[in-house]
C-alpha cells in the first residue's frame, strides 16, 4: 500500500472548522449514540457498527458496537475515504483492496472483510465523519438495508446538531447568569456607600432641624436599602444555582482539563512510546472556567506535538491561571523535530504546508491552522519558540 495520504475534501479547512464548532467532547458522547449504533448493526445484520468523526489527524469513534475502539490515526482509517464524497462507500473484501489489505484490523484481530460507510453530512453540507458497519466475513447489504442505514446516519447527525444547539442555549444562559452575578456585585458597593452617606447627612440634618432635607435623605436611604435587598436576593439565586451545579455544567477546572487531555491523547502518545505529561502549575486547580473550544484548541496542538516527536520522546503540557484569575496560560512543549524560523513564519502567516510526522504519519496541514483560528475567535493569542532538531514550545494565552 502506498504511504501517500488520500485526497482530502476541497473544503477541508471549513469541514474541520465545522466539526470544531460542534465543540464535541469525544470521550463523553458515546452513551448518547449507542442505541442508534446498535440499531445500525441490527438492521444490517453485521456484528460491528461505529460512528466515527474525523478531525485533522485523528478518527474519533464516538459510539461503537461490537468493536472496542476509541481512536485511530486518520491515515489508517477507511472512513477517511468516505468523507471525500456524498455517496456511501462499500468495500466488498478488505483483504483484496490495495488500500486496506495490509491494515492491522484486516491482517490481525478482528480480521475485517466487509465495510459499508455512510457519510455524516451536516445541514450545510459538511462531511464531518461516517457511520459504518463491518463484518469479519463477506457480506451483502441489500438496497433496503442500505436505505435504513442512511436513515440512521441522518438521525446521528441530527442528534449532533441538536446537541450543539442546546449547548449554545446553555452558554447564553450561563452568560446571562454571569452578568446577573456581576451586576449584583457591582451595585452592592455603590448602594452601600449611598446608604452610609445618607445616614451621616441625616444625623447632621437632624441636629440642624432641616426637616425637608431629612425627609429626602430618609427616602434615599430607604430606596438604597430596597435595591440592596434586591441585589442580595439575586446573589442568593445565583449561589443556589451554583450549589446545584447548573451554572458550571459547561465549565472546566485545571484538574478536570488535565484529566480530559490525558484520557484523550495518551493513546496517541503510547502508540509512539512518547511520554505525555500534563501538569497543573497553579494553586487554583479547582477554579471553574468555560470549556468553550478549549479541548479543540489544545487537542490540535497536542496531537501535532505528538505527531512531530520521534518515538521515545516527550510532550509536556503545562496548565496555569494567571493575572488574578483572568487568563489561562497553556504551554505545549515537545522534544520533536522542531522548525526553522521560515517554517514558523509560514505557520503564523497561515501558509503552513502538509508535512509528514516522525512516524510517517500523513500530514494534512490543518491542525495548527484550526487551533490558531479557534484561539483568535475567543480573543486568545499564541507564541512559538522552536529550533530545528531541538523541539518546539507553543505558549497560548486565553482570557477567562
Amino acid at each position: 500500500m502506498s504511504d501517500q495520504a488520500p485526497s482530502i475534501p476541497e473544503n477541508e479547512f471549513e469541514r474541520v472548522l465545522k466539526l470544531s464548532e460542534f465543540d464535541i467532547e469525544y470521550s463523553e458522547i458515546h452513551s448518547k449514540l449507542n442505541e442508534l449504533t446498535e440499531l445500525a448493526a441490527f438492521v444490517t445484520g453485521t456484528p460491528i457498527s461505529l460512528v466515527n468523526l474525523l478531525d485533522t489527524n485523528t478518527q474519533w469513534t464516538v459510539s461503537n458496537h461490537g468493536m472496542d475502539i476509541n481512536q485511530i490515526p486518520r491515515e489508517d482509517s477507511v472512513c477517511q475515504h468516505v468523507i471525500l464524497d456524498d455517496l456511501p462507500l462499500e468495500v466488498e473484501d478488505m483483504q483484496l483492496d490495495e488500500r486496506f489489505k495490509n491494515k492491522n484490523y484486516v491482517t490481525d484481530d478482528p480480521h475485517i472483510r466487509y465495510y459499508y460507510g455512510v457519510p455524516l453530512i451536516t445541514q450545510d453540507g459538511y462531511r464531518i465523519g461516517a457511520m459504518c458497519v463491518m463484518d469479519t466475513k463477506l457480506h451483502e447489504l441489500s438496497k433496503k438495508k442500505q436505505k435504513y442505514l442512511k436513515i440512521i446516519a441522518n438521525q446521528v447527525i441530527t442528534f449532533i446538531e441538536n446537541e450543539h444547539k442546546l449547548k449554545l442555549m446553555h452558554n447564553n444562559i450561563e452568560y446571562l447568569k454571569e452578568m446577573q452575578r456581576k451586576v449584583s456585585h457591582d451595585i452592592r458597593g455603590p448602594i452601600g456607600g449611598i446608604i452610609g452617606i445618607s445616614e451621616i447627612l441625616y444625623d447632621q440634618a437632624e441636629e440642624s432641624k432641616l426637616d425637608e432635607f431629612m425627609e429626602l435623605l430618609n427616602l434615599i436611604s430607604k430606596g438604597g436599602e430596597s435595591l440592596l435587598e434586591l441585589a442580595d436576593e439575586i446573589l442568593k439565586d445565583f449561589e443556589r444555582e451554583t450549589i446545584e451545579g447548573n451554572i458550571y455544567a459547561n465549565r472546566l477546572t485545571l484538574e478536570i482539563l488535565k484529566s480530559k487531555l490525558k484520557n484523550l491523547y495518551q493513546p496517541q502518545a503510547s502508540a509512539k512510546n512518547i511520554d505525555l505529561q500534563v501538569h497543573v502549575k497553579s494553586q487554583k486547580g479547582d477554579l471553574p472556567f468555560t470549556k468553550h473550544k478549549l479541548l479543540q484548541i489544545l487537542g490540535n496542538l497536542i496531537s501535532n506535538a505528538i505527531k512531530f516527536t520521534p518515538n521515545g520522546g516527550t510532550v509536556k503540557v503545562s496548565l496555569n491561571i494567571e493575572k488574578t484569575d483572568k487568563e489561562l496560560v497553556v504551554i505545549v512543549k515537545d522534544s520533536g523535530v522542531g522548525m526553522s524560523q521560515k517554517q514558523i513564519d509560514s505557520l503564523i502567516g497561515d501558509k503552513g504546508e502538509s508535512t509528514k510526522g516522525t512516524g510517517k504519519e500523513s500530514g494534512y496541514g490543518y491542525g495548527f491552522k484550526i487551533a490558531k483560528h479557534l484561539l483568535e475567535s475567543i480573543k486568545g493569542s499564541l507564541f512559538i519558540e522552536s529550533t530545528e532538531s531541538k523541539g518546539t514550545t507553543i505558549t497560548i494565552h486565553i482570557p477567562l
